[in-house]
């Protein structure tokens, strides 16, 4: 019987949005077709807003769902600590 490994890879990264500095966290799933980031922050009012990031060529985007603007406007951001996440730690 052959048993596989898979790391769960999860990380938080404090980034300013929205005029304030807030804690997103980040988790991979593990799924064969796309790769996913599922994202989660809090709002002004303490509600949590969860998200997806996929990688679309070299860059993590964004899903289709409906996102706040201060959100989107990190969208770089976001990127940037995916990417750093991944080569700092030899996820790979």
């Amino acid at each position: 019987m052959e048993m596989r490994f898979v790391k769960a890879i999860q990380f938080t990264r404090l980034i300013k949005a929205g005029g304030r500095l807030r804690e997103f966290n980040f988790r991979k799933l593990n799924d064969k077709e796309h790769e996913l980031f599922t994202v989660n922050v809090c709002d002004d009012r303490g509600e949590r807003i969860l998200f997806q990031m996929q990688k679309d060529q070299n860059d993590w985007r964004l899903g289709s769902q409906q996102v706040p603007a201060w959100i989107g406007q990190q969208e770089s951001q976001l990127n940037s600590a995916i990417e750093d996440e991944l080569k700092n730690e030899n996820w790979n």
